[in-house]
């Protein structure tokens, strides 16, 4: 899917299967690899970014059956058990993989370094590399604060209490990871609340932690037992859909069992404060991750003023919000975003640059932007590689007066490598 080209208008219909949740998939591998016994993921992402986190535990011994992709087997090695590998770690575009890897590596007595393709090798790793020199950790990285990062044997780490500066599930993981191999305790603390998929998971695994508010604590030495896992269906996949049947007309989408956790769910809010017509039902719990049914009908959207406190819990879908602010009636305004221009691209940039493409007026600042709603037009977009990119942009396609077509769209496979057939099956006029 290296380059996309959607013709305008159509409408979304039908159920539409989303795979699973690529944050919860990273981490079930994770958890499971380090684990005594078996784990059995079902429903686990067989995308790119998760296959890289599965290489990379497979070249430190640890096996792992993925022959039934609808059941991942993992054979646990234990905290102790991991093996240096006999090359580089190559994790792709990845930036969960190398975070919380980091942390692991760290406290695991073993030499590796991990790499990252052209993207991944910009996006910066201080964040991650200092509170783990904190703790002891013998970790190198570039000049430029980013990949690669280099982690040699450094014997007991510590635990420390540490206020993560931005908030950022990926830390806050990472250093959590690291804590099961310090001595005492590790504390973390954020200024807000990022996705809260590591406590959980860590939670089904057995580890005991120490929850308040945005502070979470855990004692280290503990040791995690393999258990079953069932990863929900991908809610950050799913805004795609959302975004597309709110934009065009006689649609009407059903998105089952999608993940639905609190820290996760800003789309959905900040969609609703747009006015578009979404109904959550049949909500339960699965496998301690919070799951539901989500409808989205035809909508007719208007702008917003999108809150801060719900930026953390909508991070990696905005660029399907800004899709739809272009089709809203009125004025959208972001502030106080700036991570979004350290992601897989610069999506405050790439995005404001691909919307300008099609028409669209914006304005942009270090933290935000600004995007006022009318028509769109046809024309070519620059996806930069970037999955979310391009996704958002075929969905333009629905509300734009001509072809919209997408370059360097091969990203998309990362995370969602069956959005081709999903979205032509559901009436996206793709090729």
């Amino acid at each position: 899917m290296k380059d996309l080209v959607v013709s305008r208008g159509g409408s979304l219909n039908g159920v539409v299967g989303i795979p699973g949740d690529k944050s919860i998939s990273h981490r079930a591998v994770m958890f499971g690899a380090i684990a005594d016994g078996l784990t059995r993921v079902r429903g686990c992402l067989m995308g790119e970014d998760v296959l890289a986190t599965i290489e990379a535990f497979r070249s430190m011994g640890v096996k792992i059956d993925t022959r039934n992709s609808d059941c991942v087997k993992i054979s646990g090695v234990g905290l102790r058990g991991l093996r240096s590998p006999t090359s580089s770690i190559y994790l792709g575009n990845s930036g969960t993989s190398m975070r919380l890897l980091a942390g692991i590596l760290s406290g695991a007595n073993i030499d590796a370094t991990l790499e990252g393709d052209s993207s991944l090798s910009v996006r910066p790793m201080g964040r991650i590399v200092y509170p783990l020199r904190q703790m002891g950790s013998n970790i190198q990285m570039s000049g430029n604060k980013t990949s690669p990062l280099r982690v040699k044997s450094a014997g007991t780490l510590n635990g420390i209490s540490y206020l993560v500066p931005v908030i950022s599930a990926q830390v806050k993981s990472g250093l959590l990871l690291a804590g099961l191999y310090a001595e005492g305790v590790t504390r973390i603390s954020e200024k807000g609340r990022s996705r809260d998929h590591s406590e959980r998971l860590l939670t089904k695994f057995g580890v005991k932690l120490d929850i308040n508010g945005n502070e979470v604590s855990l004692d280290g030495g503990q040791s995690l037992t393999g258990c079953d896992i069932t990863v929900p269906a991908d809610i950050s996949s799913a805004a795609f859909f959302m975004l597309g049947a709110a934009i065009s007309s006689d649609s009407e989408i059903l998105l089952p069992q999608m993940g639905f956790n609190e820290t996760r769910n800003g789309v959905v809010e900040i969609f609703r404060l747009m006015n578009a017509d979404i109904e959550v039902r049949d909500q339960n719990v699965s496998s301690g991750e919070p799951v539901a049914d989500i409808i989205v009908r035809t909508s007719n959207l208007s702008g917003v003023n999108i809150p801060q406190e719900l930026i953390p819990s909508a991070i990696d879908e905005f660029p399907a919000i800004f899709i739809a602010a272009a089709c809203a009636k009125g004025v959208t305004v972001l502030r106080g975003a700036e991570e979004l221009r350290h992601k897989e691209s610069d999506r405050i940039s790439v995005m404001a640059d691909g919307l300008r493409n099609l028409g669209v007026k914006v304005e942009t600042y270090t933290d935000g932007i600004s995007i006022t709603g009318g028509n769109m037009s046809g024309g070519l977009i620059d996806a930069h590689g970037d999955h979310r990119v391009a996704m958002a942009f075929a969905m333009a396609a629905l509300k734009a007066s001509g072809t919209v077509s997408i370059k360097n769209a091969e990203g998309i496979s990362t995370s969602f490598p069956t959005f081709f057939e999903v979205a032509k099956s559901a009436g996206l006029r793709i090729k």
